[in-house]
């Protein structure tokens, strides 16, 4: 005879299980009416032209998305410059006295809030401090708002995958008489170099798709420009703004931004995914 304690905690297993694998099932399927409407709406705009051509105006017709793919680029490329060097060294220190400097824990703590910091809060305050000072709109601007989003990223995959090195091997490369700063980076950052560059993909993948930021700093152009003193065209911009038109053409191409940003950002997380699976020496 079964257990009757036994017995509910198997229905409860049960119950968890089913709980599971249905909020699976349904996370899965918005997934994938997304992916699917995406490239319904947003196939028919896939095509030379819109690597080609910039973006129309409001009664023309044809015309793509170059510069606002450019911009993107640009904006996302600078960014990154910014942070990746910023994230990884404050990750590393983070690592190596984290746990025995004050200040560390502090850096800790700020970093955390920015990860759950509202990005059009970002975006305000790299207006405050430096779209209003200098009176104009600039792809600079745009490029530190999104940095600023991507650091805590790196910061913490850094800090979370250096920790995950072995006391052994630290103490090894040590007894070899290693300085402390060629055991973070010559024997910790090297073994787990992988889960880093990941956490920097996943800061790509992060910013590519902000759009708040940019509305108060890099504020769009609708004209070809690689002048990064200037206002610049964005992909995030160019979908908010075409997608709320009444111009047929404009939410077209609105739909094939979609679908370019959204097919990036997810082969960039299959990317991270396949790099997260490399396993950290032992």
């Amino acid at each position: 005879m079964i257990n009757p304690i036994y017995r509910r905690r198997l229905w409860v297993h049960r119950f968890g299980i089913s709980l599971s694998f249905l909020a699976m099932i349904v996370g899965v399927g918005f997934l994938a009416w997304i992916l699917v409407m995406l490239l319904i709406k947003g196939f028919g705009a896939v095509n030379l032209a819109m690597f080609t051509e910039t973006t129309p105006g409001p009664d023309s017709t044809g015309g793509g998305l170059m510069n606002a793919i450019v911009g993107s680029l640009l904006m996302v490329g600078v960014g990154t410059l910014i942070s990746t060097p910023i994230g990884i060294l404050a990750g590393i220190y983070l690592a190596e006295y984290g746990e025995v400097s004050k200040f560390a824990q502090i850096t800790r703590f700020v970093t955390d809030i920015m990860l759950s910091a509202p990005s059009i809060v970002i975006g305000l305050f790299v207006y405050t401090i430096y779209v209003a000072n200098i009176h104009h709109f600039s792809g600079w601007a745009g490029s530190f708002a999104i940095s600023l989003i991507a650091i805590p990223v790196i910061v913490r995959t850094t800090d979370n995958m250096l920790n995950l090195v072995p006391t052994s091997l630290r103490e090894a490369a040590f007894a070899l008489g290693a300085p402390r700063w060629k055991v973070a980076t010559l024997v910790r950052l090297r073994a787990v170099k992988a889960g880093v560059i990941t956490g920097v993909l996943l800061a790509i993948a992060r910013i590519s798709g902000e759009t708040a930021p940019l509305l108060f700093t890099a504020f769009g152009n609708q004209f070809f420009s690689v002048n990064m003193n200037g206002a610049m065209a964005n992909l995030p911009l160019v979908i908010n703004q075409f997608a709320m038109s009444a111009n047929d053409n404009w939410i077209t191409l609105g739909w094939g931004a979609a679908l370019l940003i959204t097919f990036s950002v997810l082969a960039l997380n299959i990317l991270s995914r396949l790099l997260s699976t490399q396993k950290v020496p032992g």
